[in-house]
């Protein structure tokens, strides 16, 4: 971390309390880590730094003196518990809190899973029921074309089934005709 103007860190030292500044403040103030309160002044963070209790402070008797004064009971009051029972679960849980209450809430509403539009009819329906019937007839379609042409292959296939049996015959017959012979074998007559 950065210590920007914070190079050297001092230690808290002692609080001194003192009722009246007989010289007190002059004669303290050199020392590092002391710190001085007057008794009409007195800080929680001078008392408590960083919320730490147990500071080791030095009163004056003039300073303790002077407490049961400021905190007397012609002085400040000092702070009373608000509640008697500090037991706040079985205070909220009392018959006498839980009848006045409203009713719980029943649990939340569990939410479907989104379905995406672009793989499913059914929540292209939902957004645009044009497309999806659009996109169910295509679908149709294309069951009906792969019906068409698993027959038609089969036709063709017998077609071609029907022309393999001529086949020897057509070959045999172009050998019959292909073959070289003399021409003048006969005679060779003009007329």
């Amino acid at each position: 971390g950065k210590a920007r103007n914070r190079r050297y860190t001092l230690r808290r030292g002692p609080l001194i309390i003192y009722k009246s500044n007989d010289g007190v403040e002059q004669a303290f103030r050199n020392l590092p880590g002391v710190e001085l309160c007057c008794v009409d002044r007195l800080n929680l963070l001078q008392l408590a730094p960083g919320g730490h209790m147990g500071r080791f402070c030095v009163w004056s008797q003039a300073a303790l003196d002077a407490l049961n004064e400021i905190y007397g009971k012609e002085g400040k009051s000092i702070p009373e518990d608000i509640m008697t029972n500090a037991d706040l679960a079985r205070i909220i849980n009392s018959d006498e809190i839980q009848s006045v209450l409203n009713p719980a809430k029943r649990a939340n509403k569990k939410y479907l899973r989104k379905k995406n539009p672009l793989t499913s009819i059914k929540a292209l329906a939902k957004l645009d029921p044009y497309a999806a019937a659009a996109r169910e007839s295509e679908r149709r379609a294309g069951e009906a074309r792969q019906d068409q042409k698993a027959a038609l292959l089969a036709k063709k296939r017998d077609i071609a089934k029907s022309k393999k049996q001529y086949k020897a015959q057509g070959k045999a017959f172009f050998e019959k005709v292909s073959v070289q012979g003399d021409v003048c074998a006969n005679g060779f007559t003009i007329a």
